[in-house]
């Protein structure tokens, strides 16, 4: 099989999360492997995907890629990234979430813990 892709791709597996419709659903999927140009994503089950466009968001690299699939096998995709982006997440809102969620998982575990009669 003839690999027709522009430029390699690194392996990697980061968890991303795809829009799938117009309406904003979305799905979590695997990065499988990347390049600037494309990548590969793995669903959980077979997944139903729009035919133009679709916004795949990998918050590990902090960004989100407008993408045309290509390619589509049971939950296995291949996409290539448009040239013209959506949006990449500010690297200050990423950190203010993250400094929110770990705040709130320290309250919820002080209340697991208070429950449990450990506090």
């Amino acid at each position: 099989m003839q690999d027709r892709r522009q430029t390699t791709r690194d392996k990697v597996i980061y968890g991303g999360v795809a829009e799938i419709d117009e309406h904003g659903a979305t799905r979590g999927c695997v990065v499988r492997n990347i390049s600037e140009n494309g990548a590969h994503i793995e669903f959980s089950n077979v997944v139903k995907l729009p035919k133009e466009k679709m916004s795949l968001t990998i918050a590990r690299k902090g960004r989100s890629f407008l993408a045309r699939v290509i390619w589509w096998r049971d939950n296995f995709v291949g996409v290539a990234f448009s040239s013209e982006q959506p949006y990449q997440l500010p690297v200050s809102d990423i950190e203010e979430r993250l400094r929110r969620s770990e705040k709130k998982k320290r309250q919820l575990q002080r209340r697991i813990n208070e429950l449990l009669g450990e506090g």
